[in-house]
């Protein structure tokens, strides 16, 4: 329906930006504050980070000083007064800050009131704020004196630092800053419009000449082209710049760790500070990473089934439940993807009856959704123009009037109907129209869609999702459950492969294994180079732009804190296996702070004996032995944790270093032994080859292991 349902709370009437950005309007971005607001929050692009106000822009190092404690990591920019204030000679203040225009990873915030204008770009990675204006003359004003260390005032490049942070403020050659000595220095550059400035990682003149040579080079669009092939995912991040004087056309750029630790590209050797960890600098037109690809699988493998009579009996007791009456889109999601997993654990078990009772009932509920009756406010979706966005009803957590966690949330309904479409193609035909409406609000794979921005919750330069539609919030956007996110993705590559959109399952792996290589880093950490000394824990519940929170939004039980980065569990969790002594590290601090220890008969203890199998699958193979009717989180079931368990137990533990060069697959080492598993959703055989030159065969809509 395009006419909103009553449960669904209106989007703002009004989003904040310039007559000339048309179209579906993105969201769920570091700098979403921008549009939702009419200045804006802190905007974390990193290395600097940026406020709009009244008076320009606020600009600011968070990087400098990383402090943390038992609550998380925290960077230590002062962001309402910042290190400086970009503003116009000619107006004390502005009356709004609109979006002008982005790309990938770069904004421009506008500031305009009558014939005087400033326009301010800036985007993750890039040390530069770049400025365009009309009606006079840049003004950088100080929260008190800089000390000047390089230049005077007949030159167009100067050296500042404030606030202990050092900076580079370029004006066009042959122009002069006025102001020298007090808190307010002004460049006169006879009418010509540009100028940059730059935090800098030391305040050498050196490095302040070397970043005066790029300052003029402004980057005016920024995109990343990406290709899987060979059992990697290739990325090519690209900065287009345009030189305002001069012909040169490279930039200084730095590096976040989930990129530079899969770069071949050559770095300068500076660093700085972030919240996320160190960054490296480069200097260039852009830079590639290279990814291995986790593969996937539709189901868990049949070896995984221990005890048929017990399994089944489990499942008989899933399939005879009454169904639940239909939930908003989060919890309706999460049954979805119950009734997705006991589908693939019906298979292994060779249960056809039972697996048809739950595909039956993912397909009952998934048309009820995808039909708009007259008259019915829910279930269904609804489509808003103005913002370009798909709200089922009934939405929860914010995810109307907030644009909140839609990929959380759809990311179950696509898996769901990938299952059904793995079983069934004659209904992924009838519905995929509709299901490719919730692929395409999340991550639509078209840069011109007219109904939806393109990538809509993924931020392609910091790895990862973004939760909050409008981040709206003094430390800039945040990500609780990156697994959810994971999921999503892990939708989009089963919906891709089951239609037959190769392109889509592409886009899929890109975006499942970039941000894997995210959540290894910022969320877990599994390097130990990240977190500060300081920081107690190993893993963050929160994400957010200007810190990580050891915290959840719903509770401060330990559980949650990790397990919400961990449900839920499928058979493309695997994932966090790639790393079994951080996972016996972690399991073994949950298990020491959480309230029975090593009885999981409470919590979240399930998701603990699940995560814990992942570095020792026998001892969570004999805890669900002794412990058959251990509790469950709302969107786990019995027979699944059953499967999950002992199919670590008997194939062992992920084998990372055996790729392929087919994405649903898995190997298993248990013992020095491998374990090949590759699913073919294809209706012809294929043979998949691995990275150590084994192949295997396999026949069309079906699981081999070897």
């Amino acid at each position: 329906t395009t006419v909103r349902p009553e449960p669904i709370q209106p989007l703002p009437d009004h989003l904040y930006r310039t007559d000339t950005l048309t179209g579906p309007m993105k969201s769920n971005q570091w700098w979403s504050s921008l549009v939702f607001d009419r200045f804006s929050e802190p905007l974390y692009a990193h290395p600097a980070a940026m406020r709009c106000d009244p008076e320009g822009l606020v600009v600011a190092y968070a990087g400098a000083r990383i402090t943390a404690n038992d609550a998380g990591i925290f960077g230590s920019a002062d962001m309402q007064a910042g290190d400086l204030r970009i503003g116009h000679d000619g107006q004390d203040a502005f009356s709004r800050a609109d979006c002008a225009g982005y790309s990938d990873w770069f904004v421009t915030a506008e500031f305009a009131e009558g014939d005087r204008k400033l326009r301010t770009s800036f985007g993750h990675g890039s040390p530069y704020v770049y400025g365009m204006i009309e009606g006079g003359s840049p003004l950088i004003r100080f929260p008190r004196a800089p000390e000047v260390w390089s230049g005077g005032d007949r030159d167009a490049v100067l050296g500042v630092t404030s606030n202990g942070h050092h900076y580079g403020l370029f004006g066009p050659s042959g122009s002069s800053w006025s102001g020298i000595g007090s808190g307010r220095l002004v460049n006169d550059s006879g009418g010509r419009a540009h100028f940059s400035v730059a935090v800098l990682p030391d305040n050498r003149p050196e490095t302040l000449q070397r970043f005066a040579r790029y300052a003029h080079a402004h980057v005016t669009h920024t995109r990343v082209d990406y290709d899987v092939a060979g059992g990697a995912v290739r990325a090519d991040y690209t900065f287009e710049t345009t030189p305002r004087e001069g012909d040169e056309t490279d930039t200084v750029f730095a590096l976040y760790p989930h990129q530079w630790k899969n770069t071949d590209g050559p770095l300068t050797g500076e660093r700085y500070g972030s919240v996320r960890g160190e960054m490296k600098v480069g200097v260039g037109r852009g830079f590639s990473t290279r990814t291995p690809v986790q593969g996937v699988l539709p189901r868990l493998p049949d070896q995984g089934v221990a005890d048929r009579d017990r399994l089944r009996s489990y499942l008989r007791a899933e399939a005879e439940k009454t169904p639940p009456d239909f939930a908003d889109t989060y919890w309706e999601g999460k049954y979805l993807g119950v009734l997705a997993s006991l589908s693939g654990v019906a298979e292994a078990a060779d249960a056809p009856r039972l697996q048809r009772v739950f595909v039956a009932e993912i397909k009952r509920r998934l048309e009820h959704w995808f039909t708009a009756e007259p008259g019915q406010d829910q279930p269904r979706f609804y489509y808003d123009a103005a913002w370009g966005t798909l709200i089922g009803s009934r939405p929860s957590y914010g995810s109307d009037k907030d644009l909140n966690d839609h990929h959380f949330h759809y990311g179950y309904f696509i898996r769901a109907a990938a299952e059904a479409a793995r079983l069934d193609p004659a209904w992924a035909e009838r519905w995929g129209p509709m299901v490719g409406l919730l692929v395409r609000d999340i991550a639509s794979p078209d840069r011109d869609d007219p109904m939806f921005p393109w990538l809509r919750s993924f931020d392609v330069y910091a790895g990862h999702s973004w939760a909050s539609g409008h981040a709206k919030f003094g430390d800039g956007n945040n990500q609780e459950s990156s697994s959810e996110s994971l999921n999503a993705w892990y939708g989009l590559m089963l919906w891709g492969a089951a239609t037959g959109d190769d392109a889509l399952c592409d886009l899929g792996t890109f975006l499942f294994n970039t941000e894997r290589t995210a959540v290894e880093q910022y969320w877990f950490d599994v390097d130990g180079t990240n977190y500060p000394d300081a920081f107690p824990h190993v893993a963050l519940g929160i994400v957010w732009g200007g810190k990580g929170a050891f915290a959840t939004w719903f509770s401060g039980d330990i559980d949650c804190i990790h397990g919400i980065n961990w449900l839920p569990f499928t058979p493309a969790s695997l994932y966090m296996g790639r790393h079994p002594d951080y996972v016996e590290t972690n399991y073994g601090r949950i298990v020491s702070k959480r309230p029975g220890g090593a009885d999981f008969d409470n919590g979240w203890g399930d998701l603990v004996v699940m995560f814990g199998a992942l570095a020792n699958p026998a001892r969570a193979a004999a805890y669900v032995a002794a412990h058959p009717e251990t509790s469950l989180e709302g969107g786990n079931s019995r027979p699944f944790m059953h499967h999950w368990v002992h199919t670590l137990d008997a194939l062992g533990r992920v084998d990372v270093d055996t790729t392929a060069d087919h994405p649903f697959v898995t190997v298993f080492v248990k013992d020095g032994k491998k374990s090949y598993a590759a699913y073919n959703h294809g209706s012809e055989p294929i043979t998949v080859k691995f990275s150590d030159e084994r192949t295997l065969r396999v026949a069309p809509r079906s699981l081999a292991v070897e």
